[in-house]
């Protein structure tokens, strides 16, 4: 018999059906196979839970007085939250950016101006800048010093002074109500 004659008698339609089927089952049975023993390789590059809690980091700012600095911790590295008095927003708001190494406004560095939060790493070596305390120098501009190096910033995180390149860091932030979210 030829092959038309096996088409027409019905019997390769059944071969090819079964073929077909088999094809298919053997194929999707592979992808599972590949997919499942893929997953864990995949679900093993997903941070830790230990690292998403440090994602983000939520601060109370009820206790914190005006003229008042804390140090909290994002991400491993010191987070500087001062709450500014007026005078200090007022001398802020005051530099002309072009006089400036890295030049920002004030208003675009503080949400509300009331509430500056930087990193506190200087960005010339990554050394931890002093000020804000009665026993440490706040540089020549109010605000934070680097003694590592000379670095002064001012009561907006700026550099004005010294090898820094770049201004403190600010990182993401959410306020809600009396609380901030940092990261």
């Amino acid at each position: 018999m030829s092959d038309t004659t096996a088409h027409a008698a019905g019997h390769g339609d059944d071969a090819t059906t079964r073929r077909d089927f088999l094809l298919y089952a053997t194929s999707s049975v592979g992808a599972i196979g590949v997919g499942l023993s893929v997953w864990p390789l995949v679900d093993s590059m997903n941070p830790a839970a230990d690292v998403r809690a440090l994602a983000s980091t939520e601060v109370d700012l009820s206790p914190i007085q005006v003229g008042q600095t804390i140090t909290v911790v994002w991400r491993g590295k010191p987070v500087f939250i001062r709450h500014r008095t007026a005078d200090e927003i007022k001398a802020a708001g005051a530099v002309n950016p072009e006089d400036l190494v890295d030049p920002q406004l004030d208003a675009v560095r503080a949400a509300k101006p009331e509430w500056l939060i930087v990193v506190g790493v200087c960005t010339h070596l990554g050394c931890v800048p002093l000020g804000y305390a009665p026993s440490q120098p706040k540089g020549d501009f109010g605000g934070w010093f680097c003694p590592c190096h000379g670095s002064h910033y001012d009561t907006s995180g700026r550099i004005r002074k010294g090898p820094a390149p770049k201004n403190l860091a600010v990182p993401p932030i959410v306020f809600n109500g009396t609380t901030v979210k940092i990261g």
